[in-house]
């Protein structure tokens, strides 16, 4: 358990930070740091309940081939974070959104989230716990990226967003092993 438990946490963590660095390369205030902090907490927290509450009727339906199709959306996931070639965000404006835009920008920083959230019964693992470690991890990454995003450079966060990806490939291949044996 301990073992998907940190390979799931550690890839969400390393995008959050690369998200974050990206957004504090605009030097943002300490109040602005911290909304932006709450913000991905919240999506990052709540979107795996959003994943869960949809994947276990269409699991519970599929019978079987769930485990291979929630195998495949880590694969997805990981495989997009890896090979998307994004432009870097205009950090002050992300950080400014309010209302239908703060929900939007929340919504697309966690998509990976709700993926995993649609894996949970595969994986076996306490969701209490696992919600309670993401939305740790996401205000722990995000005030580290976007304190230090003025001082790392934009090919140590592309790093670490492609490594992330590689992480959740790994554990979906992993994955599909295990069911096929």
């Amino acid at each position: 358990m301990t073992s998907r438990l940190v390979a799931l946490i550690i890839p969400l963590g390393l995008d959050t930070f690369a998200v974050c660095a990206a957004l504090g390369m605009a030097g943002l205030p300490r109040r602005q740091r911290l909304r932006v902090s709450a913000l991905m907490t919240a999506f990052e927290g709540g979107m795996p309940l959003v994943g869960l509450a949809l994947g276990a009727p269409l699991g519970h339906a599929l019978g079987k081939d769930a485990d291979y199709i929630a195998a495949a959306v880590l694969i997805a996931v990981g495989l997009y974070m890896a090979l998307a070639d994004e432009d870097e965000p205009d950090g002050r404006r992300l950080a400014s959104v309010h209302g239908w835009g703060a929900v939007a920008l929340g919504i697309s920083i966690s998509l990976d989230e709700l993926a995993i959230g649609f894996t949970l019964g595969l994986l076996r693992l306490p969701v209490a716990l696992v919600i309670a470690l993401i939305a740790g991890q996401a205000f722990v990454m995000s005030q580290l990226g976007l304190r230090l995003g003025a001082r790392v450079s934009g090919r140590l966060r592309e790093g670490a967003e492609k490594l992330a990806g590689a992480t959740l490939v790994v554990l979906g291949t992993v994955l599909v092993i295990e069911a096929l044996g």
